[in-house]
């Protein structure tokens, strides 16, 4: 990997999400002050043992890359302080800190949404960009990693979602092609489903919990059916027959039976588990996945027997959101030096390369995705590439805790059925408009 040459040509249409990602960053209504300059990283003093805060890695990549830095660094241990899967729960105790002041936080790994968020709240310091390669990033990752034009991430990964397919099964029903679109799905799923060896196997799922996965879930649906959560100018637009479209997919999916009944529950790792174990014929999920289905150990049941490719729309591919973390460095930490250092080691060309042995997280250098033998460990590299260059940002708002609770309630009721998808829509445009009013 040393040698390769960077072609940024392959990965330049993903420079037009920037544009999006910039109008969409008007959405807030907050009243936050805005946040202040570091000053190109003067700020970043002291030298020390720091805290790695981050949810669990179950590759165990991420603590090969600490364990790396903590045997050449012994005066200037990280500790990994390991908060819950659930992504509002580490969200919350990552706030919940801020908000007191906690220097027992040093860097944040923070869901890219969350970034304009906490640089607005000045609950992280501004980066020095040249401790980065930044021209050799997708420009997606660098845009989504910082706040009014300034640097207070550094992109560790990028994500975009896939749908994972049963290959061996489609094959077998006589299904030549990855569906395009959503009756493309019922219809592949309809064969499949009557073939004796996919006995009680449903359709599909994604992540449908009151979380945060539930948002990403709707807004790809919206996106999927030629809609969106906000407009250029920041308003919702969730009160619109595309909205409509896309909640009645999935709302008609849990009643029909096409998704299943417990996929209410599933986050990520339910669904990843639902799929590997056979239970499930297509699955809409990340790429960190596609190593737990491709383990050779006996643990997977579809090792060898799977497919990647674009996750449906309406009448053609759908539009995948744009995912991934950032590492920031929190605003009241000790020893920030050392956390600057720390950073840049662990989000490295080298120390990428190295986690793409045990780990499928999609890396945020533009040259893997063009590499030889990048593409051969990974073979969904150029599927996410296309994902990617097609993508929508969430909404990047100030006020993203409230957004995304708001969501989360209203999409959640309407596939209980405790609202009509009607209802739920309208509630959700009242919510968001007050929300990001003045």
């Amino acid at each position: 990997m040393k040698q390769r040459r960077h072609d940024r040509r392959t990965v330049a249409g993903i420079a037009m999400m920037a544009t999006a990602a910039i109008a969409l960053s008007a959405c807030s209504g907050s009243t936050t002050p805005p946040a202040e300059s570091g000053g190109s990283g003067t700020e970043l003093e002291g030298r020390g043992p720091i805290q790695y805060v981050s949810s669990p890695d179950a590759s165990g990549a991420a603590q090969q890359s600490i364990d790396e830095w903590n045997e050449a660094n012994p005066d200037e241990q990280v500790e990994w302080v390991e908060l819950p899967l659930d992504a509002d729960q580490q969200r919350q105790q990552m706030v919940q800190n801020a908000q007191v002041k906690g220097e027992t936080y040093s860097v944040l790994n923070l869901d890219v949404v969350w970034t304009s968020e906490f640089a607005a709240n000045r609950w992280i310091t501004e980066l020095p960009e040249d401790a980065f390669p930044l021209d050799e990033h997708i420009p997606a990752t660098v845009e989504a990693a910082s706040y009014r034009d300034v640097l207070y991430g550094a992109p560790y990964y990028t994500d975009g979602a896939l749908l994972y397919s049963r290959s061996d099964l489609l094959t077998a029903a006589g299904v030549a092609e990855a569906p395009q679109t959503w009756d493309e799905m019922q219809a592949a799923c309809d064969a499949v489903l009557a073939l004796p060896e996919a006995e009680g196997m449903s359709c599909y799922a994604g992540q449908f919990d009151k979380n945060e996965g539930l948002t990403v879930n709707f807004s790809e649906a919206v996106g999927s059916a030629g809609g969106s959560l906000f407009d250029d100018e920041g308003k919702p637009t969730v009160d619109t027959p595309e909205a409509l479209t896309a909640l009645n997919f999935l709302v008609d999916g849990f009643e029909s039976g096409m998704i299943p009944k417990n996929a209410i529950t599933f986050q990520e790792e339910q669904g990843r588990q639902a799929f590997q174990d056979g239970n499930l014929v297509f699955l809409r999920n990340w790429p960190y996945v596609y190593a737990s289905f491709s383990a050779t150990d006996g643990t997977s049941g579809v090792e060898g027997k799977f497919g990647v490719s674009a996750i449906p729309g309406e009448s053609g591919p759908g539009v995948s959101t744009i995912g991934g973390r950032n590492l920031a460095i929190s605003a009241f930490a000790e020893n920030k030096a050392t956390a600057l250092d720390f950073i840049t080691f662990f989000t490295s060309e080298e120390q990428e390369e190295k986690r793409l042995e045990l780990s499928s997280r999609a890396p945020v250098f533009s040259s893997f995705f063009t590499d030889e033998a990048a593409t051969e460990k990974l073979p969904y590299l150029p599927t996410l590439l296309e994902s990617l260059e097609n993508a929508q940002p969430r909404p990047r708002v100030v006020a993203y805790g409230e957004t995304t609770a708001a969501i989360q309630d209203e999409i959640y009721a309407a596939l209980t059925g405790e609202k009509s998808p009607e209802d739920a829509l309208a509630d959700l445009q009242d919510a968001l408009t007050e929300i990001t009013s003045d």
